[in-house]
């Protein structure tokens, strides 16, 4: 895609959010349902995932883990949004490769420690580029894909969380 074409695509998505400030507004869902041993069966929209425990939990590691899945959609969505700045900004990007790697101390999770929270401690996500762009270039394109990367300012500005319990309904 060039960059005349996503404009193109999402200049009437900018003016109608200006306009209409509430139809920016998009509530995403995610659903599960429980399955077979200590698992969670998700509906990604393009396949079913079966989450399950973390082989340092005593998963069989068959299952795929939430964590791993968390910095999965770290990736994914830095890597989109790498790309559509890059394509905005007219910088031609040969390849580009993400890796996000975050430290979980599982004695948290499996509640051996209190002190130890529950949680990844850190989280890591390494761009490698293959381009021509200038230094200048690819400081604004790392600054722009982490400023506009949903997952990204999601983890580094946390939204008010809440659990609530559904009651069965016949």
């Amino acid at each position: 895609m060039k960059a005349e074409e996503l404009r193109s695509v999402q200049t009437p998505l900018k003016e109608r959010y200006r306009e209409a400030p509430d139809d920016a507004l998009i509530t995403l869902r995610a659903q599960g349902r429980l399955g077979e041993g200590v698992s969670c069966r998700i509906e990604t929209g393009k396949a079913l995932v079966e989450a399950g425990l973390h082989p340092a939990t005593g998963g069989s590691g068959q299952s795929a883990c939430s964590g791993d899945m968390l910095l999965e959609a770290l990736v994914a969505c830095a890597g989109v949004t790498l790309n559509a700045v890059a394509t905005s900004l007219g910088i031609e990007l040969r390849d580009a490769s993400l890796q996000a790697e975050g430290d979980l101390d599982f004695r948290g999770t499996l509640g051996v420690s209190k002190e130890v929270p529950v949680g990844f401690q850190a989280i890591r996500l390494q761009i490698t580029l293959d381009t021509d762009a200038t230094e200048e270039q690819l400081d604004t394109l790392l600054r722009l894909t982490e400023r506009y990367c949903v997952v990204y300012q999601t983890l580094a500005h946390p939204p008010a969380l809440a659990v609530a319990r559904k009651p069965v309904t016949s």
